[in-house]
């Protein structure tokens, strides 16, 4: 018997080592062919496509036309399936590929029709931009045509993949509207059910403007105390409180300085976009070399969006441009009367076997959503047919700032704030992107007949800029940047609370002189300035009782007043301020969830008047069984640290060195396909990096979000360039460059702009030779 079962182990063994060795052989086979040559009808001359130790796609072209031929060859060979994804996700098709569990998801997205918009916007393009997307399209093609196996994802989903179309490359940046601007969509619909719900006295204590303002023009918005309104809710115990989950400001640290104030007259730039992290990491490293229309020689260097043939942020030798989220007003939901006609047009969501009927109920203001017994339409700008273009590739060939601001007037992207900067010393900030010219905004729910149809239809021209400002300086972090004067005009679309702004302004002030070191650097700062009054406070509550808390208060002497890995004082601080704003507007949650809403879409706004509260401790806000503030933040004190140790402590030993900052926000950049089957994990996510920053300060760090590319550059000083990327270039796990630069990420350090030396070239030939 001991025998015959040696021997079925033998044999599962050798089973199970020949089916490894098939799985490896059969991943292998399906890397793409990096060196060699090929021969294609969508090149018009001879085009190159080199790839350094970083993965970098360095292409040389003879025309701008080939070289998106082979940038989108680039994108097929390393990131099909993540671009399939941005595609479909935009389009409310991902269930066609992930079944019914999908459906919802893909239901929120159809609301929007993009799949038809992007479908309408390519037939109505001018020819050049139009045959520009099908180079594009024809190039991601070929690279798919090229692969012997599909990549494993495909595998897995027992899906296969579809052929890139022009449309799908304005779904992939109407997929960042949606990253960009749903947020925005959210506020509005939330703030419009607090006044319906809990009255207008409700909405302006909730929704006041911040006290953290960090304005170019220095300009403040005023921040007069706002009556406490009465709370007749019905209150809710500390056990039962839901957290409101916290936004993530999907947006961006960047800021620049004029030549005044460098060693070598050139403008300088940084740029770290915030976005929430996976495997592969969202941005491409690309460099294209080519001869513009008028035959000069372009050379841009940046990052691409896997989907797209531009180079969204980067620098041509004479100009660098970056770019924040700038969370401007661009949407409104109108209340429609009873008698208001709409339709209801009914789509099928594919599904592996069979469809999903989805009925979209429409309105001739936008598409509408019912809320208990009222309906809503939604009028976005994102709706608009110039949403969407391919204007954005007009920077590669600027040779100065003002040329730049002027190109940048009318890109078809979620409206930005770019910082541009030139070889010559100038400096400046724009909004850029799509904005609608309708004057008639508003925080919550118009009435239809301010609508403003023909003006939604309008691009706006008249947009404010800051060239070359007298302090040389230039900063924005997703806070109001503009004057108090515009934003009265242009609205808020769910600013950020502005203490990151403060931080990175007093930054660029505390310097005389700046140069790539010390830029980098500043990307780094975690000093804990936004919950420094937060630490106070609670050591002044747990001071009540300092020999029951006086672990808990060495901890607080010994936070460093920073973000930093080895802080556990900052770990308690912090889960102690979520868990006063979250028990103190429970009340509030609870009834905005009874319409599938939440608080979580002005969860930052709450920072003013949780203070205000703080101060004036009035009972009736005080949540249920307190009969004091201080015994309500002690007792938020015991629940956060009981929940984090419940978390963090896997011994119960009740040690709070296991809630250091480092492991409680360690950064985990997964493969999405880990997240549901962990035993892939070790193969496909990124090393865990102990968690260095947080959300109120320049260094943007979360578990799966933060700085999606650190970017310094002088232009005409690209040699000393930097561009560090949380993730390789390939999205296949046996390629070289599948974690390619994260190491150096993660340690913070600088990778350089430039690519290297080339390790592979793939020469692309037409067809005819």
């Amino acid at each position: 018997m001991i025998k015959i079962i040696k021997k079925l182990l033998i044999g599962l063994l050798a089973l199970g080592f020949i089916g490894a060795i098939t799985l490896y052989a059969g991943l292998y086979s399906s890397l793409p062919q990096l060196t060699g040559t090929v021969y294609s009808g969508g090149v018009k001359q001879a085009v190159s496509l080199s790839r350094d130790s970083l993965g970098t796609a360095v292409i040389t072209a003879s025309n701008r036309n080939d070289a998106a031929y082979a940038l989108g060859y680039a994108h097929g060979q390393d990131r099909f399936f993540q671009m399939d994804l941005l595609r479909r996700n935009a389009a409310g098709e991902l269930a066609e590929i992930f079944g019914p569990g999908a459906i919802k998801l893909d239901e929120r997205q159809r609301f929007h029709q993009f799949r038809q918009r992007a479908e309408m916007i390519v037939a109505n393009m001018d020819v050049a931009s139009k045959r520009l997307l099908q180079d594009y399209a024809a190039g991601v093609n070929d690279a798919q045509q090229a692969q012997h196996l599909r990549s494993f994802e495909y595998l897995l989903t027992q899906s296969k993949p579809e052929p890139w179309r022009s449309a799908d490359s304005l779904l992939v940046i109407f997929s960042m509207y949606l990253d960009l601007q749903s947020g925005t969509i959210k506020r509005d619909l939330t703030l419009a059910h607090i006044e319906r719900y809990f009255g207008a006295e409700m909405l302006a204590f909730v929704n006041q403007n911040s006290r953290y303002q960090a304005a170019i023009d220095g300009s403040e918005l005023a921040t007069p105390e706002i009556a406490i309104p009465s709370l007749s809710l019905p209150k809710v115990a500390m056990a039962k409180v839901t957290p409101i989950a916290e936004p993530v400001e999907v947006g961006s640290n960047n800021w620049a300085v004029s030549g005044k104030v460098t060693q070598s007259g050139h403008g300088m730039l940084s740029d770290d976009m915030h976005l929430s992290f996976a495997v592969p990491i969202i941005w491409y490293r690309a460099q294209l070399n080519y001869q513009s229309a008028t035959g000069e020689a372009v050379q841009v260097t940046g990052v691409s969006l896997p989907g797209a043939p531009a180079i969204v942020v980067g620098t041509n030798g004479h100009i660098a441009w970056g770019f924040t989220n700038a969370y401007i007003d661009t949407a409104d939901w109108i209340a429609l009367a009873d008698d208001e006609a709409t339709q209801v047009e009914k789509q099928q969501i594919k599904l592996p076997k069979g469809e999903h009927e989805y009925a979209l109920e429409l309105s001739r203001f936008g598409p509408v959503r019912r809320i208990d017994d009222k309906a809503y339409a939604l009028a976005w700008v994102a709706h608009q047919p110039y949403a969407v273009d391919m204007q954005l590739m007009q920077l590669e060939t600027a040779t100065d700032v003002s040329t730049g601001l002027e190109k940048a007037k009318h890109f078809g992207i979620p409206v930005q704030n770019l910082l541009i900067v030139d070889s010559q010393g100038d400096a400046a900030w724009q909004p850029t992107g799509a904005i609608p010219s309708r004057t008639a905004l508003s925080d919550t729910a118009q009435h239809s007949d301010d609508y403003q149809a023909e003006l939604w239809r309008q691009d706006e021209t008249q947009i404010p800029r800051v060239h070359n400002p007298q302090s040389d300086r230039l900063w924005s972090a997703n806070s109001r940047v503009m004057s108090a004067s515009d934003h009265q005009r242009f609205g808020d679309g769910g600013y950020a609370l502005g203490a990151r702004a403060e931080q990175v302004r007093d930054n660029l002030l505390a310097h005389d002189s700046f140069d790539e070191r010390l830029f980098f650097a500043m990307q780094f700062d975690n000093t804990a300035h936004f919950l420094t009054p937060w630490h106070e406070y609670l050591v002044s509550v747990l001071s009540s009782q300092p020999k029951v808390f006086s672990d808990d208060l060495q901890a607080l002497a010994q936070w460093q007043q920073c973000a930093c890995s080895d802080s556990v004082g900052y770990t308690l601080v912090r889960h102690f301020r979520d868990q006063m704003i979250d028990a103190t507007f429970a009340p509030l949650e609870a009834g905005l969830k009874k319409q599938q809403l939440s608080l979580s879409a002005i969860k930052r706004n709450l920072e003013t008047p949780m203070w205000q509260l703080l101060a004036k401790q009035p009972p009736q806000w005080l949540p249920q069984g307190y009969d004091s503030w201080a015994a309500f933040s002690l007792d938020a004190y015991r629940h956060s640290k009981q929940d984090l140790l419940a978390k963090y402590d896997s011994r119960n030993s009740g040690d709070l060195a296991t809630l250091q900052w480092g492991k409680v926000n360690a950064l985990k950049v997964q493969h999405p396909f880990s997240k549901q089957i962990p035993l892939l994990s070790h193969w496909l996510d990124m090393p865990e990096v102990a968690g260095f920053g947080d959300s109120y300060m320049p260094a943007v760090q979360r578990s799966s979000f933060g700085a999606s590319q650190r970017f310094v550059v002088q232009p005409g000083r690209e040699e000393q360039g930097i561009m560090a990327i949380p993730g390789g270039q390939s999205g296949h796990p046996l390629s070289d460059f599948y974690r390619a630069g994260f190491d150096e990420y993660g340690t913070h350090q600088p990778t350089p702009l430039l690519p290297g030396d080339s390790l592979a070239t793939l020469e692309i030939l037409p067809a005819a030779g």
